[in-house]
């Protein structure tokens, strides 16, 4: 009882809410890092080329050893690429690689920073307002149809480069699905309790 206490205390939610706003600033910094860097081909993928199978290959590398990649990143998907004639990846498959990359990272960017305009207002010490009940609804909102639509999206995107691409790619997707629904679902849940709350507390006020 004393740590809830301690915890719900108005200095100290303040002090929490500002840290957590500020960590939500450096997450989406880290995302947009992440996306420019898929974006300059530095993007990991199962490479499968006529000299051999290539884990952790990056269309930027200029040979297959693994001091040439440095920094890179990857999706949670597991993606294989299979060249088809000169062990080259052509600029489509790239691009491919990227839009799907950006399938998540976009969609999470905009999602934190709802959630760092909820932590804003906590900071503030305005908790229970229906500005905060929007923006939690966002956020549940976009990570619930990301879980939903994105590996579609992905297929989709998979399908369009290997039409106009020499190299083919191959993903399978969908892993994470329940892992990113039920926080969602979390998140919904919590909007509308905040927004149940605001309007029988208006109702109260109406009356006396």
């Amino acid at each position: 009882m004393k740590l809830i206490q301690k915890l719900v205390n108005e200095r100290f939610a303040s002090s929490a809410a500002r840290f957590l706003k500020i960590a939500c600033y450096f997450v989406m910094a880290f995302f947009l890092l992440c996306l420019v860097l898929s974006c300059m081909g530095r993007q990991t993928f199962t490479l499968h080329a006529s000299t051999g199978t290539y884990d952790r290959a990056i269309y930027a590398e200029e040979d297959h050893s693994p001091r040439s990649r440095s920094l890179t990143v990857s999706m949670p998907d597991e993606v294989h690429v299979q060249t088809m004639g000169g062990d080259q990846v052509s600029l489509a498959t790239q691009i491919g690689l990227s839009l799907m990359f950006a399938v998540n990272m976009v969609p999470l960017f905009f999602a934190y920073w709802f959630l760092s305009r909820v932590f804003a207002n906590v900071h503030k010490g305005q908790i229970f307002i229906e500005q905060n009940a929007v923006y939690l609804l966002y956020y549940g909102l976009l990570q619930f149809f990301t879980a939903l639509l994105a590996p579609f999206l992905k297929l989709l995107i998979c399908h369009l480069a290997n039409r106009f691409s020499v190299s083919q790619i191959s993903i399978a997707t969908g892993q994470g699905m329940f892992s990113t629904l039920v926080p969602s679902v979390a998140f919904l849940v919590a909007a509308y309790i905040i927004h149940y709350g605001i309007h029988l507390q208006d109702e109260v006020d109406h009356t006396l």
